[in-house]
Order: C-alpha cells, then structure tokens, then sequence
C-alpha cells in the first residue's frame, strides 16, 4: 500500500476523531460527538477517495451499532428506502432499451433529421444526448453515442485532407455536456435528484412532497435553457471557423439502416416507456396556478400508498413478462439484465440515507442549524448564490452524489434560519452538483470524451469554467422565476 493512500485511510478517522473531541470539549453531548466523528469520517473518505466512495457508503451499518448511534434495526432500512427501488426501475427500463438497440434508433434517428452542417450536427448530437440522458444513465449515453462523434469527425477529416480538432472538441465537449445536463431533467435522470427527493419528502413531511411531475415542470424548461446556452458557447468557440459544408452521415445512415423496420420488441417498449412517463406525470394533483389537474391515484383506495418507485417497478415487472418473439422463453427485460443493476450506487443511496437519519437523530442537525444562525440577517439571495458556486466547484472534485448527501444536511441547517420555502436553498445545490464542466473527473461523460484523446485540458477547462458560470446564473433565473410560480414560493 502506497504512503499517499496510507494517508488518506487515516485521514477520515483522525479527522473524526478530532471533530468529536471538539464538540465534546464544548460540552455538547456524546451522541453528537459520536456522529460528527462518522460524518467527517465518512465526508473526508468521500472526497479523498480514499477507498471507493460505495464501500464508504457501507460504515454507518458497522459504526451506528458499534457507537451506540442507531441499532442494526433502524440503520438498515436506510439501504431499501423506496427511493432506491425508484433507481432500481429506472435501470431496469433502461436496460431493456439497450437490449432492443431502442436507444441507438432514437439517437440516430434524431442526428440524421437534424444533422446536415457542422452546427447542425452539434445540436443533433446534443439533443439525442439530452434526450437519452433524461431516461438512462448518462455514463451509458456518453458512451453509446461517442463511436458516432468519432466516425464523423474522421469522415469530414477524410474529405477535407486535414485534421479538425475544433470540430472534434465541439463534438466530444457537447456529448459529455448535454448528457449531465439532460440527467438533470428528471428525477429518475441523476443520482443527485433521486438523493434530494428522498431527503427532502423525509425531513420536510410537512410541505408538499417532490415527485416526477413537480419536479420536471421545474428542471426540464431549465434545462432545455441550459442546452441551448452550451450549444450556442460551443459553436461561437469551436464552430467559428469551420464553414458550413454539408456533412454526409454515411456510417450513422449506414448503421440506422442495419437497424431495419422497428420490431415488436421495440413498438412494445415504446409503449410501455410512454405509459410509464404518463403515469409518473399524472399520478398526482397537478397544480398550475388557478388550474388543477386531479391525479390518477385518487382513484385507489389508498393513494398515499402509490409512489413513483411503484410506477418504475410496476414497469419492470411489465417488461418482464411480455413475452419477446424472437428470443423464446424470455421476456423483453431478462433475468440477466436484473443482474446488471450497480449495487455500489444502492449501497452509496443507503450510506447517504443512513448518514442524513444519523445526523437528525443525534442532534447533529440541529447545532449545525444553531450554528448557522448568523445568517439570518444576510439577504437569501446571496446564500443561494454561494451555495451554488461552492457546490459547482467542490463537484468539480469529488462525486456529485457524495456531495450532494454532504452539503443537503447543511443546507437543511441554512433553511431553518430564514422564512423561504426550503425549496429555494435546495434545488439550485442539487442542481448544481450537475453542474460541473471544467475537469475530466468531474463527471462520468467529461472522463469519458477526454478519453478520446481529442480533447485538450485547456479547451475544457475554458469551456467548463463559461459554462460552471452560466449554470449558476441559470439556477439563479429559474429558482427566482419559474420555482416561485410553480411552487408558490
């Protein structure tokens, strides 16, 4: 083991320890001292990456028993949260779409409709990116469509005789780009949402609960803003100077033809993903100023009961069963493709829950809430702008879903201390944990497309560092326009 990950192993724990020893020197009491030693323990192995952040996630079901925090009893509910069997339908609709190549037709379908020039193709590329991001995985995504980026850049270079970088860095930049900021489009679309929802319908039972609807009437105008914003900075940067000669798509026509006519796999996923977005949609009352438009599940005996994660799981089971014709003895989602679903994130979903459940418990909340006191005089629109550029640059640097479970119970703390819907302070964070364009590590997509090697540090560190700014100054537009009508805030 090598002395610089030494290190980082016993950071977490020294830098625990040294929190709990002073908060018990300030005379607060042992369970808060326990937690906090947990809480930094966990957060500085989060950053650090000292181990990997799922194993992490895995601490409180040895340390809440050990420390008398939580018993096994009430800290293992933390990793079946309903939340979680949200993420785990999500994958599991998603995973059929891959395994019928509905995703590939979508993508390439919408790229040769829409491609026709270099500008043209960006923005087909982006908006089948952005599109595909708001239902699967933008890791997966950014993956699926980056042989397509490659090949027609290596195309127009055949037919120009030349290299053209700026081109390929628009390309890869608007891949990775557009994948992270369609995640955010949806609940289902980003580790981080599903995160805030299921803290925020916790810890404020007595407002409104997120779901899929409220949130996508917010985050999906925003971020189709946000699209538009990076499509117009990529191509004022790169596409300047490249002309608009047509491009030929013969390998993304070649490959969409090799897809024939849809198959009855495919026409019944479609109509099983367009149920499934129609039942999310309207499960609940939807509330647009003086209009309502009464929800479905009222309907049930017991409306209370049915949640997204039903509807999601509800899905699965569909996909499950519907026989396939040209695979027999299967369904069109397969036993196989269960098999597939990324325990680590189940397992960084509970660590977080668990985490948030000990810090309420203990009273680690409520100092960190009393601690923060003195922001009561400070206008609220001030904080949410700190609150936003410190998390776009602290996700530069760690995990956009570990950030988020650290910084949520801070600003739980931050919304005690003023009169605003807690709304206000939370959604632009959660959105902003998205938000991080400048470092290859900062997200899945952005690793991925530097990968590519045709991609240079400087052009996506200038590039992040314009685009980290617009977000936060979208996140500003929409929380203090859109939100406040929606939310009547």
């Amino acid at each position: 083991m090598g002395g610089k990950r030494l290190l980082k192993l016993f950071l977490g724990p020294v830098l625990g320890f040294i929190a709990a020893m002073l908060l018990s020197s300030y005379g607060h009491p042992p369970l808060m001292s326990r937690m906090a030693f947990v809480a930094v323990w966990m957060a500085a192995w989060w950053i650090t990456e000292a181990v990997n952040i799922f194993f992490t996630a895995l601490l409180p079901l040895v340390l809440f028993p050990v420390l008398g925090i939580m018993g096994m009893k009430e800290v293992a509910p933390s990793y079946t949260n309903e939340i979680i069997f949200l993420f785990v339908g999500g994958f599991l609709i998603a995973f059929t779409l891959e395994k019928w190549n509905l995703h590939k037709r979508i993508a390439l379908y919408l790229l040769l409709r829409i491609g026709k020039t270099p500008a043209t193709v960006l923005l087909g590329f982006m908006i089948a990116s952005f599109f595909l991001s708001m239902w699967i995985v933008n890791t997966a995504t950014t993956m699926m469509l980056l042989p397509a980026v490659l090949a027609v850049v290596k195309q127009l270079e055949d037919q120009r005789k030349k290299k053209e970088p700026a081109l390929a860095t628009a390309l890869l930049l608007g891949l990775a780009y557009s994948s992270s900021i369609g995640g955010t489009a949806t609940i289902i679309g980003t580790a981080p949402n599903m995160v805030f929802m299921g803290f925020f319908n916790d810890h404020f039972k007595n407002l409104p609960a997120i779901n899929f609807t409220n949130w996508i009437l917010y985050s999906l105008p925003v971020a189709v803003l946000f699209l538009i914003c990076c499509y117009l900075v990529l191509k004022k940067r790169f596409l300047k100077d490249i002309g608009n000669a047509p491009i030929d798509l013969v390998e993304c026509d070649r490959e969409y033809k090799q897809l024939g006519p849809m198959s009855y796999e495919e026409r019944a996923i479609t109509i099983v993903f367009i149920l499934t977005v129609i039942l999310w949609f309207f499960r609940q009352d939807i509330v647009l100023g003086n209009i309502t438009i009464p929800g479905w599940s009222g309907i049930l005996p017991h409306p209370e009961y049915f949640k997204d994660s039903t509807v999601a799981m509800l899905s699965a089971c569909i996909l499950y069963l519907i026989p396939s014709r040209s695979a027999t003895g299967t369904g069109l989602l397969t036993w196989d493709q269960v098999q597939r679903i990324p325990v680590g994130i189940i397992f960084l979903f509970g660590g977080g829950f668990a985490l948030a459940a000990g810090i309420t418990s203990s009273g680690l909340s409520d100092w960190i809430a009393s601690g923060l006191s003195g922001l009561q005089g400070v206008p609220p629109w001030l904080v949410v702008l700190t609150l936003c550029v410190f998390m776009t640059f602290f996700t530069e640097l760690t995990s956009n879903t570990a950030s988020t479970y650290l910084l949520l119970p801070m600003v739980m703390g931050i919304t005690l201390q003023f009169t605003e819907n807690p709304l206000l302070f939370m959604v632009p964070v959660v959105l902003s944990a998205s938000y991080a364009f400048m470092l290859p590590v900062a997200t899945p997509p952005n690793t991925i497309v530097f990968g590519s090697e045709r991609v240079s540090m400087k052009d996506m560190i200038k590039t992040g560092l314009i685009l980290n700014l617009i977000g936060v100054a979208i996140n500003m537009l929409g929380i203090y326009t859109l939100a406040r009508w929606l939310w009547d805030m």
